[in-house]
């Protein structure tokens, strides 16, 4: 009778070091976790931190968390959870073809929005404001600060205990918070920088695709984009009689498309040129496509980002958010107790910015209406 062959966590890292390439990062060489756990039997290092992530309570909130469109405006706008799972797609297929670490781009990805509050960039923005002198607020050091500490799951420990490579990741360059840096990689692995990247393909083409989605974007603007109208074009000779919203979902595909085939090509030249070794800047665009690049993010910070009717909703954002962290401020009993319970350690002000950024848009419209009533 022949016995099954399964594939455990040892015959997972040996096949790691048969494909992955030399700057790939390992899961059997992970600089490890915080507080030291024994392996699991079937799942390597970084597919165990992913799982940890997908099953967190900051996870799921992402589902009602703004991209650009306030949660709950359309059910076809982006939410930072949608976001987050179109950059671990884009993230996998870069890192495979790379031969970089699938599982680790993966969990770097799946993490790398959790420290975003209510209402998007808006509401970092604002609580940077409020809390300045006490470290402000940087969304990437706020999902560290969730995964470390925040996130309470498991009887031992604090946080999620993900490894060091994971945890370098989700910072993405930034400075954490004082006593968030303990045993973070002292280099940008690749697998983090394609999560940079494919972060930037993302929000890029699909806040365009929400954007004419909301009508605030029309056909004839975003024709002025070439990295759009280059692929539009190509659609519309070749599709003469389909309709415009198809065409738009096709050139969508097509910029991502674009966009990830030019990063692969770049970046393969970037580690010919290096001897395959690792370096902080092995992944990018080539200079043509970077610049192309750099006109789409002005178009839509100058038409988009900054739309009276997005600014108009970001103003009622920043009053919520305000008035919400001053309400707790002066009366911290009325935190839930489990934040109460860390005022000691944490200080009043830390905490309360950890309670607020991490509601959700509508708790936030809620919690401000019981509040004040308006």
């Amino acid at each position: 009778m022949t016995q099954t062959m399964l594939l455990t966590r040892h015959l997972q890292e040996e096949r790691e070091k048969e494909t992955l390439a030399p700057y790939a990062t390992h899961s059997g060489e992970s600089l490890g976790r915080i507080h030291s756990e024994d392996e699991h039997e079937y799942r390597t290092a970084f597919q165990r931190d992913r799982d940890r992530i997908i099953h967190c309570v900051a996870f799921r909130r992402l589902e009602y968390k703004t991209q650009v469109f306030v949660a709950g405006l359309c059910d076809h706008y982006r939410t930072r959870l949608t976001h987050t799972l179109e950059v671990a797609q884009i993230a996998r297929t870069l890192s495979r073809i790379l031969r970089a670490n699938e599982d680790l781009c993966e969990a770097i990805a799946l993490a790398h929005d959790l420290g975003h509050p209510p209402f998007g960039h808006a509401g970092e923005r604002v609580l940077n404001g409020l809390i300045e002198k006490e470290g402000g607020f940087e969304h990437n050091a706020q999902a560290l600060r969730i995964v470390d500490r925040l996130e309470c799951r498991y009887a031992n420990f604090l946080g999620l205990n993900l490894t060091s490579e994971t945890r370098t990741g989700i910072l993405k360059g930034h400075t954490p918070y004082q006593g968030m840096g303990r045993e973070l990689a002292d280099f940008r692995p690749i697998e983090e920088q394609i999560v940079d990247i494919a972060d930037a393909i993302s929000y890029h083409t699909h806040d365009l695709d929400d954007g004419i989605e909301s009508g605030l974007l029309t056909k004839e603007k975003v024709l002025m984009i070439p990295l759009w109208r280059e692929r539009y074009e190509s659609i519309e000779q070749k599709y003469p009689k389909m309709d415009d919203k198809r065409k738009r979902y096709r050139t969508i595909v097509a910029v991502i498309n674009a966009l990830v085939e030019d990063v692969i090509q770049e970046t393969a030249r970037r580690l010919d040129e290096s001897g395959h070794q690792r370096f902080n800047e092995a992944v990018g665009y080539s200079t043509p496509v970077a610049e192309k690049v750099k006109e789409t993010k002005a178009f839509l910070f100058k038409h988009l980002y900054r739309h009276p009717l997005v600014l108009r909703t970001r103003s009622r954002s920043v009053r919520i958010i305000q008035h919400l962290f001053e309400h707790y401020a002066s009366e911290p009993r009325q935190l839930p107790q489990s934040f109460q319970n860390r005022i000691e350690s944490d200080g009043p002000i830390r905490t309360v910015a950890d309670y607020i950024a991490g509601m959700t848009d509508r708790f936030a419209e809620e919690d401000y209406r019981q509040l004040f009533g308006f």
